[in-house]
């Protein structure tokens, strides 16, 4: 019997012991901050003379590791690592996949705040979305490995008398994992560890500017049991090594969470056939959005502003689910706009590090620029309410910046900005807002604030996104809660953390034998 499933808690900072416990956690990073990491080929630790090298986003000077990197010579090695792997990962018993990342999970929670503190160095993320991120991590490892127990046998089929007929799933081959680094531990481990526990080998290239948090998970991994070869770390330039991975022969599918551009580039690269190859690759992308938080007239309007604020400001925006619009029933238009903007002016940004700072640094300079030219760009479209500045003089740190009176084409309401900017536009009535909300060539998170049933029913129907909450913000989906996803240009529809996100690293077999 599989026991249910109750998602990682979040930590209450509140609660002094709590606080203390993250403090404990920081010192521990700091006393290993600057080491170097090196890359996981077939077991063996192989270090390079080129190194990636991770740095604070908030305090540019303070190096957090430096891990080696990967060329493609390095990477065919780990590819063969990987290849040999397969052959006794995916007869190994599901139940054995299982327990190694039960005791992944372990290991993490008891060194729950070291991963919170180190997210907060490396990634420049608060005390609270770091926490929420390494519980994250915790969640998607145990809820697959019980979605694992729930499939092992397959799926019943009929028979008929004299024949016995079965439909099993069994682990497509060797999958290359591509992660990002705004859910640097989360998004990393969910991905890697659903590839392994359904029987794949795999070979995990994390963003380069996240690396260390992957090298850290790369060691639980060993320490839970993990067979060697079975993940490989092979960090290095997305350009060499990650085209690299994505159109080899032995490649049986790619896992990609990241932009856009990079997953369409990704997508098309793995429908070429290469010499050698004998199957489709399977590609499962989850890529960015462009999400709106409808405002009903009919609808708690303090409800409304705090779910806009939390959702477009929480780790700066750098979430694919971030509020970066919001589309208000021009009743209440007003009203909204000047309590989102009483609210934004009272966070405070600056070193996370301080847990008293609401907000901390965007990832690094090319974030902290291409978020600071689509300021610009807002201000010729709209007319800016708050924030609209930067300092990138120790960290990247940019002011919550809210926009209002914007057209519902202006680029800032369609392109993905991914930092701290929200845009306001008015609709005439809740249809009119459902056809902006729709109007982009996403589709991964909205939210809806309404008391009208109706309405909601409507939305419920008619928004086009993955994921689609009622009376609250549009970021925070909780592993099995509320399985993760998108639709449009946001994806390839996969569902992370839902029932059947595993089937997407199988395959089915039939099998039918005559008595």
């Amino acid at each position: 019997m599989v026991q249910p499933y109750q998602h990682e808690p979040f930590t209450n900072f509140k609660v002094e012991e709590n606080r203390q416990a993250f403090l404990e956690g920081v010192k521990t990073v700091e006393g290993y901050l600057g080491q170097d990491y090196p890359l996981v080929i077939g077991g063996k630790r192989v270090s390079t003379e080129d190194k990636i090298v991770s740095t604070n986003p908030s305090n540019k000077v303070e190096v957090v590791g430096r891990v080696s990197k990967a060329n493609k010579e390095l990477a065919e090695v780990a590819m063969q690592a990987a290849v040999e792997a397969f052959k006794t990962w995916r007869k190994t018993k599901p139940e054995v996949r299982a327990d190694v990342l039960f005791k992944a999970a372990a290991i993490v929670r008891r060194r729950k705040h070291e991963f919170s503190a180190l997210l907060m160095k490396e990634a420049g993320k608060p005390w609270n979305e770091a926490d929420a991120d390494t519980a994250e991590a915790i969640d998607f490892m145990e809820f697959y490995a019980r979605q694992m127990l729930r499939i092992k046998d397959g799926v019943r089929v009929e028979s008929r008398p004299n024949e016995y007929n079965r439909y099993d799933y069994i682990p497509l081959g060797v999958g290359v994992v591509i992660s990002p680094w705004n859910f640097a531990f989360a998004i990393m481990a969910g991905t890697t560890v659903a590839a392994i526990v359904s029987g794949n080998p795999v070979l995990l290239k994390p963003a380069s500017t996240t690396p260390i948090v992957a090298a850290k998970f790369v060691e639980v991994m060993e320490e839970a049991g993990l067979p060697k070869g079975v993940l490989n770390f092979v960090p290095g330039s997305g350009a060499e090594v990650g085209d690299y991975l994505v159109d080899h022969k032995d490649t049986r599918f790619i896992s990609f969470t990241g932009s856009r551009d990079v997953g369409l580039r990704i997508f098309e690269r793995a429908a070429k056939l290469n010499k050698g190859q004998i199957w489709l690759k399977r590609v499962i992308a989850e890529m960015g959005g462009k999400d709106t938080i409808v405002v009903d007239k009919e609808a708690d309007l303090e409800l409304a502003a705090q779910s806009i604020v939390s959702s477009a400001f929480g780790f700066s925006g750098q979430k694919c689910s971030a509020c970066s619009r919001a589309v208000i029933l021009e009743d209440v238009y007003d009203q909204v706009l000047n309590r989102v903007v009483e609210l934004t002016k009272e966070l405070t940004v600056g070193d996370p590090a301080d847990q008293s700072n609401f907000m901390g640094p965007v990832i690094d300079q090319n974030a902290f620029d291409k978020i600071m030219s689509y300021i610009e760009i807002g201000k010729q479209e709209g007319k800016l309410m708050a924030g609209g500045t930067g300092d990138n003089s120790k960290g990247f740190f940019i002011q919550p910046t809210v926009f209002a009176d914007l057209d519902s084409e202006a680029r800032i309401m369609q392109e993905e900005i991914f930092g701290p900017v929200v845009g306001f536009t008015k609709a005439k009535d809740f249809d009119h807002a459902i056809e902006i909300a729709n109007n982009t060539e996403y589709g991964l998170t909205g939210a809806v604030i309404t008391k009208n049933r109706e309405n909601m029913e409507k939305a419920r129907e008619d928004f086009h996104v993955g994921n689609l909450y009622f009376n609250r913000g549009c970021t925070g989906a909780i592993v099995g809660y509320q399985p993760f996803g998108g639709f449009n240009m946001s994806g390839t529809d996969s569902k992370a953390g839902g029932p059947d996100y595993l089937l997407l690293h199988m395959q089915a077999k039939t099998t039918s034998e005559m008595f």
